[in-house]
């Protein structure tokens, strides 16, 4: 069996009866907003503990009685056939445990800043960028996550040049924030005549939306430029300027955002460079640990190439955690759950390792 962390498992029982307790004396609404928000995140982690502590009772029980003498053959066979069921679901539900209790991203439960910026590959790279947030906006869709566009310059035949996009929701960051890297496209162009396979990519950075409590971000620290929105067809010919350009001047760090009101540009644009402060922060603490903490799919190397799109073959291939789906036309309108889950599998697969845990 392996070693579970029973004090932390108590803990987590006493706080989630703690919790439940005071949900039901009717505080304010804020403070039972975050009550619920913690129990939501208790409850299947205590489910699993009683249903761990309630099998390990079984399996006590079950040895007793075939150790008594006194127990008669029926029963004793009886006993004798539930063992190895009642072992087996102790062994998962006690690599359930260990997952559940490892060490949480504090980003995790975060929305996200997402950044698609074509790659090599001229206009068929943009429009791959297009497929792309078209692919992670209609995921959004199945999970009830809001998806607002923040700033995007389009293509010359259509897609991205580059999009930003806020994608609100619990839990967003956890779900999304394996997709950052080089994603590589392979297909055949429709301005392609003689059926040519070419090959572009495009850039994804996943952020964790970063709250003004996280980032400090001083005025003198920052330029703020206006200018004049543009749009296809001259639709901002009579508007005032708008569009605002900001400047983290010790980082250097450019954003921009060009919507009709440049109230909520500047909104976006601070929210986009707060994110990305943020995630230089946390890119430092990453960077400070040992390299074999690291684990493959959470390095953050956003210069690495971590996918392939064979349109002609239909599929699709992680080269990070060398897996092959064969089922393309569906991940690319959006069913990523199959991909994601597999990453974060992995990912959870290499922390437990890590601790030396048994079980694997």
């Amino acid at each position: 069996m392996a070693t579970l962390p029973l004090d932390k498992m108590r803990e987590l029982e006493r706080r989630f009866t703690e919790v439940e307790a005071r949900m039901g004396e009717g505080p304010a609404a804020d403070v039972y907003v975050k009550l619920a928000g913690e129990y939501a995140e208790l409850q299947p982690v205590v489910s699993t503990i009683k249903a761990y502590t309630g099998a390990v009772d079984e399996l006590v029980g079950l040895k007793a009685m075939l150790s008594d003498s006194a127990t008669d053959r029926d029963m004793r066979d009886l006993a004798d056939m539930e063992l190895p069921e009642v072992q087996q679901r102790i062994e998962t539900l006690e690599k359930d445990l260990l997952i559940a209790l490892l060490p949480k991203d504090a980003a995790d439960e975060r929305s996200a800043i997402v950044e698609i910026r074509a790659g090599t590959g001229g206009n068929e790279a943009a429009l791959f960028a297009g497929d792309l947030f078209r692919m992670y906006e209609r995921y959004a869709s199945t999970k009830g996550w809001k998806v607002e566009v923040l700033s995007d310059s389009e293509g010359e035949a259509g897609g991205y040049k580059e999009i930003i996009a806020e994608i609100s929701g619990r839990g967003v960051f956890s779900k999304l924030k394996f997709e950052s890297g080089v994603h590589r496209v392979q297909r055949v162009p429709a301005t392609e005549s003689q059926g040519r396979i070419h090959t572009s990519a495009a850039t994804v950075a996943v952020l964790p939306e970063a709250e003004e409590i996280d980032i400090e971000v001083r005025n003198e620290d920052i330029r703020i430029d206006t200018m004049r929105s543009s749009g296809a067809g001259g639709q901002h010919v009579n508007t005032t300027d708008s569009a605002v350009r900001i400047t983290h001047i010790p980082s250097g760090i450019v954003v921009t955002s060009s919507e009709k009101s440049q109230h909520q540009n500047r909104a976006k644009a601070m929210a986009v460079l707060r994110s990305r402060l943020f995630d230089i922060e946390r890119q430092k603490i990453d960077n400070a640990r040992s390299a074999d903490r690291k684990s493959q799919v959470g390095s953050g190397d956003r210069s690495e190439r971590i996918r392939t799109y064979n349109f002609p073959q239909g599929r699709l291939t992680d080269h990070r955690i060398n897996l092959t789906l064969y089922s393309l036309d569906r991940i690319i309108t959006g069913d990523l759950d199959e991909v994601v889950d597999a990453l974060i599998a992995d990912y959870q697969a290499g922390e437990l390792a890590r601790l030396g845990q048994p079980g694997q």
